[in-house]
């Protein structure tokens, strides 16, 4: 982790790490948090969240949210990543949680943003690629962010159980080509996506 990053904020600054989960998959939201730390936050428990197992991510949450100075998260929805696509979407989800910590009253002195592309916000913002392992403040968003998604998509494997939502998050795996090729898609598919395999090149020189 690198602490080093903001070392140029001194004290009075207020560092805010935003980052989302769900950009990959073929149904369900997109989903932001944002987060600021206070400078005894036990940063040894946050991980790029990818990298950590769900136990982990969830006793991390419970911390995150416990002893956070502020945190909030954003879902945008399939119709929306439809309308405008996914990485609009995802800069609008880090925009809303942003502005939810803003609205209670947060001075953010600068927002830190996973990625290369940052939202457009009324403060001092900076994408820093990797920022999931390496900044805490992005590293405790993308926890939250995942957590909400995966949670998110077990409700809806509970309405459509046939897709195996529960299972892979309704990201791209054979299992769910498999259900969307048997049940086509269901109301939370993200239209404007690839639904179905593509073909290895070999598959598709037979055709």
């Amino acid at each position: 982790m690198q602490r080093e990053l903001f070392e140029q904020f001194d004290e009075e600054k207020v560092v805010c790490g935003t980052d989302e989960a769900g950009r990959g998959p073929l149904a369900g939201p997109v989903v932001a948090a944002a987060v600021i730390l206070p400078p005894d936050f036990p940063v040894e428990i946050l991980n790029d969240s990818k990298k950590m197992s769900e136990k982990d991510r969830v006793e991390a949450e419970i911390i995150i949210k416990e002893k956070a100075t502020a945190w909030a998260v954003s879902a945008i929805s399939h119709k929306t990543i439809d309308k405008i696509n996914i990485l609009n979407s995802s800069l609008l989800g880090m925009k809303k949680s942003y502005e939810k910590i803003r609205d209670r009253g947060y001075n953010v002195t600068i927002l830190l943003c996973d990625g290369n592309k940052t939202p457009d916000v009324d403060c001092p913002v900076e994408a820093i690629v990797k920022g999931d392992s390496k900044v805490p403040e992005i590293m405790a968003a993308s926890i939250l962010a995942k957590n909400h998604r995966d949670r998110l998509m077990d409700i809806a494997d509970k309405k459509w159980p046939e897709y195996g939502f529960a299972h892979h998050k309704g990201y791209p795996t054979k299992e769910h080509y498999k259900a969307l090729s048997l049940y086509g898609p269901c109301p939370i598919h993200r239209l404007s996506f690839r639904l179905e395999e593509k073909k290895s090149k070999r598959e598709e020189e037979l055709f």
